[in-house]
């Protein structure tokens, strides 16, 4: 796959997008990020800010190049594997949301996206041998299991009480060991990296989610400012200044 350039790929991956979640990190070793909801009433409009920036916690590693909409292959390059604790950088759809039965209620009436009720047998797969590496599947409708890991989508810890599926390395083979599970979440508590997902407070996450809408092909943008600047032309993304007005 060649390296993005506006000639190989004249289409911006944010072309068909009215909602986007932005996250700029100093540096590709921050752990903390400020995360701005934006959006538009047209395809090729003009961003609005929506609220106030949101404060995030990042992988315990920070970030790494993920595999999503954009289309980039650096050799040299800092590439997602799986277990290197990177949250991955680059644009991806969100596709689903989630919650534990506490919050299933409110989520019911509210989901604007697909919606995922977690319980005991709801795991995301994380063993890149398992024909399901990467997916989220109900333990109890498969014949066989063939993994020998997993994420469990019900947890104790809240972290999982509410949030949404990030699309990295989600095509329908996800290429082997480059990263799965990546969420938006709850953080454990503020400013407490994560494995490789992007947490933030419950109130903040509850706010993120109901927000979302599918109809409006919601993406996040995940990028440290220097990359951001690099790329901003190149893949038609609103100025990084936008969230700081």
């Amino acid at each position: 796959m060649p390296e993005f350039s506006p000639e190989n790929h004249p289409e911006s991956p944010l072309e068909f997008s009215r909602q986007l979640m932005l996250v700029s990190a100093e540096n590709w070793n921050s752990t903390q990020a400020q995360l701005c909801r934006l959006e538009r009433d047209v395809e090729g409009g003009d961003w609005t800010l929506i609220g106030a920036p949101i404060q995030v916690s990042l992988g315990k590693s920070g970030m790494a190049w993920g595999i999503g909409r954009h289309s980039l292959a650096i050799p040299e390059a800092r590439m997602k594997r799986e277990g290197d604790g990177c949250s991955p950088a680059g644009i991806f759809a969100i596709t689903a949301l989630f919650a534990d039965e506490s919050q299933e209620k409110d989520w019911v009436q509210m989901a604007k996206l697909p919606y995922l009720s977690t319980h005991r047998s709801l795991k995301c797969i994380d063993d890149p041998h398992s024909r399901h590496y990467n997916q989220i599947v109900d333990q109890n409708t498969l014949s066989e299991i063939d993994w020998h890991s997993h994420e469990e989508m019900l947890r104790h810890d809240q972290r999982y009480a509410i949030g949404a599926v990030v699309a990295h390395n989600s095509g329908p083979s996800p290429a082997c060991a480059a990263g799965s599970c990546i969420f938006l979440h709850v953080w454990q508590h503020e400013g407490m990296p994560t494995a490789g997902c992007t947490a933030s407070s419950f109130s903040d996450m509850l706010t993120i989610c109901r927000w979302l809408e599918g109809e409006k092909n919601p993406l996040l943008v995940q990028l440290p400012v220097s990359e951001y600047v690099r790329y901003q032309n190149a893949w038609g993304l609103p100025s990084v200044k936008i969230c700081l007005k």
